[in-house]
C-alpha cells in the first residue's frame, strides 16, 4: 500500500493519485464552465481584498499586519489543538458518551458507539494551474476535506483535516492516523459511520448501515437507530458552519496550505464554545453523501458485517432505550 510522500505540504497536496475514481487526473471542465469558474474566482478573490481593507481602515493598520495577525492567531490557536481535541481520557467519560449514543439511538445495542465519524467539504479557493482540479469534488467545487470524530454532545475528539476535496472518504481515513495508530476506541467499542465508508472490525471499528435497498425488518430497524445515533456529526458540522458563518459558507479566501490551520483553529474554538454552554443551533444542517461503499474493497482489513448483524440481532430483541433527557 503506497504511502503519500512526506517531502513537504506543497507535494502532499499536488498527489497525482487524488482522484475519487482512482485515475491520474480530472477530466477537462467545458470552455463555457471554466469561464465561470474563473469569473467566480476572480469575483471571490475582490471580496477578500475589500474585507482585507475593511480591516486595515477600520483599526488603522497596513493589510499586511492583517495578514500577520490572522495568521499568527490561527497558529497560537491550533497550538492548544491536543488540549481541547482529544479521545475520552478516563473510563468514565468514555462511559458517559457510550451512555450518550445510546441516548441518541434510542436503544441499548449501541452503548458500546464510542464516537461518529464523517467527512466535511470546506469550499476553497484552489491554486492556480492544472494542480487546481484535484481540488474539485463531485458537485464540482474546490474543497478541503475535514474527516472529524465527535462524541454524544458534539464536540469533535478527533479531527484530520488537508486531503483535496476529489479524495473519497475511505482514501482519507485510510491514511489518517485514527486508521493507521488504531489507538481509539479501545477493544469492544466501535465508531459509527455512514455508508461512504466500510464497515470494519480491524484496523479500525466501524459500523455502517446496511446498504439500500434494505431487506428485512431487523436491517431496517438497526438502521433507522443507527441514524438517530450518527446524525449527531451531522449537527456538529452545522454547528460550526453556522457559528463561523464567514469561512464555512462561503469559499475560504486564504492560501490552501493554510486551509487546514484555519479549519483546525475553528473545530477547537467549536469545542470550547460547547465546553461553556454556548450551543448553537445549526441553520444549515450538513449534507449527507449519497455515495454508498465505494471504498469498501480498497482497504485490506477485516470486515465487520458480523459484528454489525449481532448489532442488529440485538435490536430487534432487546427494547429501546426510554428517553430521560433531551440529547443535543
Amino acid at each position: 500500500m503506497a504511502r503519500p510522500r512526506q517531502t513537504s505540504r506543497k507535494s502532499f497536496f499536488q498527489r497525482p493519485d487524488a482522484t475519487d475514481d482512482g485515475e491520474s487526473g480530472t477530466p477537462a471542465l467545458k470552455p463555457q464552465m471554466s469561464r465561470q469558474l474563473h469569473h467566480h474566482r476572480r469575483k471571490s478573490s475582490e471580496v477578500a481584498l475589500r474585507r482585507t481593507r475593511v480591516v486595515s481602515r477600520e483599526f488603522d493598520i497596513p493589510r499586511s499586519t492583517v495578514h500577520r495577525i490572522v495568521h499568527r492567531v490561527a497558529e497560537e490557536v491550533v497550538a492548544i489543538r491536543h488540549q481541547v481535541i482529544r479521545f475520552p481520557n478516563t473510563p468514565e467519560d468514555l462511559v458517559a458518551v457510550c451512555r450518550g449514543f445510546a441516548g441518541l439511538s434510542r436503544h441499548r445495542a449501541f452503548l458500546k458507539a464510542a464516537g461518529a465519524i464523517d467527512g466535511c467539504h470546506v469550499h476553497i479557493k484552489p491554486p492556480s494551474g492544472p494542480d487546481g482540479q484535484c481540488y474539485r469534488n463531485r458537485k464540482l467545487f474546490p474543497s478541503i476535506i475535514l474527516q472529524a470524530v465527535c462524541d454524544h454532545q458534539g464536540c469533535f475528539i478527533d479531527t484530520y483535516v488537508g486531503w483535496p476535496g476529489s479524495v473519497h472518504d475511505a482514501r482519507v481515513l485510510r491514511y489518517s492516523p485514527l486508521y493507521r495508530r488504531s489507538v481509539y476506541p479501545p477493544p469492544g467499542h466501535f465508531i459509527l459511520a455512514d455508508g461512504g465508508y466500510p464497515c470494519l472490525q480491524h484496523p479500525l471499528p466501524l459500523i455502517t448501515p446496511y446498504k439500500r435497498p434494505v431487506r428485512g425488518v431487523g436491517a431496517q430497524r438497526f438502521n433507522l437507530h443507527h441514524s438517530r445515533a450518527r446524525f449527531i456529526i451531522e449537527r456538529a458540522f452545522g454547528m460550526m458552519k453556522t457559528r463561523f458563518r464567514s469561512i464555512f459558507l462561503q469559499a475560504l479566501e486564504v492560501h490552501h496550505t493554510f486551509v487546514p490551520h484555519v479549519i483546525t483553529a475553528c473545530a477547537i474554538l467549536h469545542n470550547i464554545c460547547l465546553g461553556v454552554g454556548d450551543i448553537m443551533a445549526p441553520e444549515d444542517e450538513h449534507e449527507e453523501d449519497d455515495a454508498e461503499d465505494e471504498g469498501e474493497h480498497v482497504l485490506e482489513t477485516v470486515s465487520g458485517a458480523p459484528w454489525r448483524d449481532q448489532l442488529s440481532a440485538e435490536v430487534s430483541a432487546l427494547e429501546e432505550v426510554p428517553i430521560d433527557h433531551d440529547y443535543l
